[in-house]
């Protein structure tokens, strides 16, 4: 692989981020150090109705200091990807999916951290609950056409890498 790590030393340790700052060997053979860190891989999904519309969420993202308009999902939290994007859609948006189908998974920061997020497709929805955790209070559904959702892609709307990549990914496997 061209890398040796040497020795690892966790700088800090929180209830959702690990930073480690690993001595390496690089490929060259230089030394140095390498931080990266460590977080909950996640999961994000999109929830197509019938009618061609998927369930988007809004919700006030702290560190942009605006509201973020993106998929459902969030952390795995341990579980399989399925079962978290099947629990997060419900808790977000409270539909449950009868049929859910992987449309890939893509590293985030590959340089930052190893933690994943699988895309999915949602379909045959019904109603469920929602369970919304403390962070979530002020977050809002919003219905859109795949189409407009796309638009809203390219005209910079809508930025969250997972909700871009898996909108892409649908939008082709659906035609469009």
């Amino acid at each position: 692989m061209g890398w040796t790590r040497t020795a690892s030393e966790v700088v800090h340790r929180g209830p959702f981020i690990t930073l480690t700052r690993d001595s390496v060997i690089r490929p060259d053979g230089s030394s140095g150090t390498y931080e990266h860190i460590t977080v909950n891989s996640a999961v994000r999904v999109v929830a197509l109705d019938d009618h061609g519309r998927v369930v988007l969420v809004e919700d006030d993202f702290y560190l942009h200091q605006r509201r973020v308009l993106h998929l459902p999902g969030g952390g795995r939290g341990g579980q399989e990807p399925q079962e978290a994007a099947l629990r997060e859609l419900e808790e977000e948006t409270g539909l449950v999916a009868g049929t859910l189908r992987p449309l890939g998974m893509i590293h985030l920061l590959p340089a930052a951290t190893i933690a994943t997020t699988h895309l999915f497709l949602a379909t045959d929805l019904r109603p469920g609950t929602i369970h919304r955790d403390d962070t979530e209070i002020g977050m809002t559904v919003h219905w859109w056409k795949l189409s407009e959702a796309v638009d809203a892609v390219r005209a910079g709307r809508i930025t969250e890498a997972g909700s871009v990549a898996a909108l892409l990914l649908a939008a082709a496997a659906s035609g469009g």
